[in-house]
C-alpha cells in the first residue's frame, strides 16, 4: 500500500489538500485565541473615583422652543455623553447659562460695541454653556471617565438626552476630592 496514491491522498483515506487546509484554519483559531493582544485596562493606573465638573460650551445650537429645552434640562437632569462615537457614561446636569448672540457694530468715535443681532433667523441659533458632574479617575496626566476616556479641554463631545443629542466642546475639567 501507498502513502499517497494517484489521486493526493494519504494512506487512500485523506487528501492532502484538506490536511494543509485544516492545518491553515487551526492555526488561524489558535493565533487568534492565543496570542497576546491589547491589554483589556489599557494602563490607566487604578484609583479611586473622584467627582469631576466639566464646562461644555454648545455653539450655534438651532432650536425652535428655546425655553422648553431649558425646562428638559431643568426635569431630566441625566445624559448621556459620547466622546469620539464611543458612549462614555451618564453624568449630572448642574447648569445651564444661555449666552447671548451678538454682533459687533462700530461707533461714530472708532470703537466697537458688541449689541444684539437684529437678524429674525438668530432668534433660533442659541449659545450656551453647560455644567456637568460625574464620576472619574484622577491620574497625573488626565481625567479618565468610563474606565478609557479621557476628558480634555478642547475635546468634542456629544450630549443626548430625551428629546436632544447635540455637540458641544469642554472648555473646563474641574476634579475635585
Amino acid at each position: 500500500m501507498k502513502i499517497i496514491d494517484a489521486q493526493g491522498r494519504l494512506f487512500g483515506k485523506v487528501s492532502i489538500l484538506d490536511l494543509g487546509a485544516a492545518g491553515v484554519i487551526l492555526i488561524a483559531i489558535a493565533g487568534i485565541f492565543f496570542s497576546p493582544g491589547t491589554p483589556v485596562t489599557q494602563g490607566i493606573a487604578q484609583s479611586r473615583l473622584q467627582p469631576i465638573e466639566v464646562q461644555v460650551m454648545v455653539r450655534g445650537l438651532t432650536v425652535g422652543d428655546f425655553d422648553s429645552l431649558l425646562e428638559e434640562f431643568q426635569n431630566h437632569k441625566q445624559v448621556d455623553i459620547v466622546i469620539r462615537n464611543q458612549p462614555a457614561g451618564t453624568v449630572e446636569i448642574l447648569s445651564t447659562e444661555p449666552l447671548p448672540r451678538t454682533t459687533p457694530v462700530p461707533q461714530p468715535d472708532g470703537s466697537v460695541k458688541a449689541l444684539p443681532d437684529p437678524r429674525p433667523e438668530v432668534t433660533l441659533i442659541k449659545d450656551l454653556i453647560m455644567t456637568v458632574s460625574g464620576k472619574a479617575q484622577v491620574t497625573d496626566d488626565s481625567v479618565v471617565l468610563d474606565g478609557a476616556r479621557k476628558i480634555k479641554i478642547g475635546l468634542p463631545i456629544r450630549l443626548e438626552g430625551r428629546t436632544y443629542d447635540f455637540n458641544g466642546t469642554i472648555i473646563s475639567v474641574k476634579a475635585g476630592e
